[in-house]
């Protein structure tokens, strides 16, 4: 999409000008009488997220007002760019802070899906001396390169391709690339992902990508590819498939967490592990009661042919676990329950360390990306273990979906190895900053997260 943010500062910018809600009314009281006739025309209240334009003399465009919270959330502005009209606006202020929550905001709520369609311009916002707001500006670089992955559709964005944006990824940001394909799966010991996506005209791959110093810690972020979900055998009615395209939003999460990490040059290492494939159906389909032995040696009986999910994130967790790493996060679009439990907006996150559930949380509010922690209830265990085999791909019963789930990913994490679960939708509704499509959910938490524990 086109880049609504320029440095390229014009001379006709219109200035915006932030109130806040809690000081509207003494805000208003200190107007002329003509602002004070047009907030009564318009009937511009302290609703945060609204503005009043102003023109001059000439009726010309002379500066914005617009409400905001006190917190500084990004949210506040992204209605702006699609509302004010077109031309170059400045937010007049000189907190660094405030002009990074504008600039987030403003790319957020810009953001149009422009691959196979032209979009509506949008206002531009300018803004002086752009290195200061790096951060503000990979958020969101690397929010609408999740939403440009996921929105593309399947026959575009299958395994194939999937690779290879990663790979233009990888080279971008000097970091190694390379991929496991078809047949090699097996003869490299990737069974389930050879087991899901073996249906699919388009290969199943392993990709793998690798960055940083070898004296920093290594961090390995996973993330599920599964580029089209039909349910495989078990097929998903029409309305659950419509928008499987996304299904690869836990792959779309981890590259995009990558770039920022990359891009904003964390102290680490990483290993980013993506398990691409299409859960297709064929002749030689994966079917319901099937048995396969995972890389880690557990066998594993296909209770459901939709559970595909955790299945190719398995060998991919083994693999990052014989690394040591110091920590693991892995991003998935894993359960339909998750959506029941905590809506569409808000991720479940799950952890084997326990003090990390309450960190995340604190700096998912930090960054207004918000996430959820959830239980690791280890009773439910019983709900994936059964008679014949050492686990099932889904629980004896339709309870508590996302917990089993997430235990089920946890038997595949190596011993004393620090982990992280994000369960998330991939979709946006439709909502202040959030256009309805692929979205980005928990990844600039987890970057909050990450860049404090490791002392960026």
């Amino acid at each position: 999409m086109t880049s609504t943010i320029t440095e390229q500062v014009n001379a006709n910018s219109t200035p915006i000008i932030a109130i806040l809600s809690d000081s509207f009314d003494a805000w208003l009281v200190k107007q002329t009488q003509d602002i004070k006739n047009l907030v009564d025309v318009f009937g511009f209240t302290n609703k945060i997220g609204s503005h009043l334009c102003v023109l001059d003399p000439h009726r010309n465009l002379e500066h914005v007002f617009c409400v905001i919270g006190t917190a500084k959330n990004p949210h506040d502005f992204s209605r702006l760019p699609k509302e004010l009209p077109l031309g170059y606006y400045l937010i007049d202020s000189d907190d660094n802070d405030l002009v990074s929550a504008a600039i987030v905001g403003w790319g957020l709520g810009s953001y149009a899906f422009d691959r196979y369609k032209k979009q509506k311009p949008c206002a531009i916002l300018t803004v002086n001396n752009l290195v200061n707001h790096q951060r503000a500006m990979e958020t969101v670089s690397a929010t609408n390169l999740v939403r440009d992955l996921i929105n593309t559709p399947a026959d575009d964005m299958g395994p194939t391709e999937l690779a290879i944006a990663s790979a233009s990824i990888a080279e971008q940001n000097n970091a190694s690339y390379q991929e496991i394909v078809g047949e090699d799966l097996l003869q490299q010991n990737f069974p389930a992902i050879h087991l899901v996506g073996r249906a699919s005209f388009k290969a199943p791959r392993l990709i793998e990508l690798n960055w940083g110093k070898a004296t920093d810690p290594l961090i390995c972020l996973v993330g599920k590819g599964v580029c089209f979900d039909t349910g495989g055998n078990n097929v998903k009615p029409a309305n659950s498939m419509r928008n499987m395209k996304k299904d690869m939003g836990g792959a779309a999460h981890v590259l995009g967490l990558a770039q920022m990490i990359m891009r904003l040059n964390l102290p680490v290492r990483l290993k980013v592990l993506i398990s691409a494939v299409e859960n297709a159906i064929a002749g030689n389909a994966h079917r319901q009661g099937d048995i396969v032995t995972t890389r880690k040696g557990l066998t594993v009986e296909i209770g459901h042919t939709d559970a595909e999910g955790r299945m190719v994130l398995s060998d991919a967790l083994t693999y990052a676990s014989e690394f040591n790493p110091e920590l693991i996060v892995d991003f998935a679009t894993l359960t339909g329950a998750a959506r029941v439990a905590l809506g569409a907006d808000l991720p479940p996150v799950f952890s084997n360390e326990n003090d990390f559930n309450t960190e995340i949380m604190a700096c998912s509010n930090e960054v207004f990306d918000p996430l959820w922690s959830m239980p690791l209830y280890q009773p439910y265990k019983k709900q994936i273990v059964p008679d014949i085999a050492d686990l099932r791909n889904t629980g004896s019963v339709p309870m508590g979906g996302c917990i089993t789930a997430a235990l089920f990913l946890q038997e595949f994490v190596g011993e004393n190895i620090p982990w992280v679960h994000i369960d998330t939708f991939g979709w946006s509704n439709g909502r202040a900053g959030h256009p309805k499509g692929g979205d980005a959910l928990g990844m600039s938490a987890m970057f909050n997260w990450i860049s404090k524990r490791f002392g960026a």
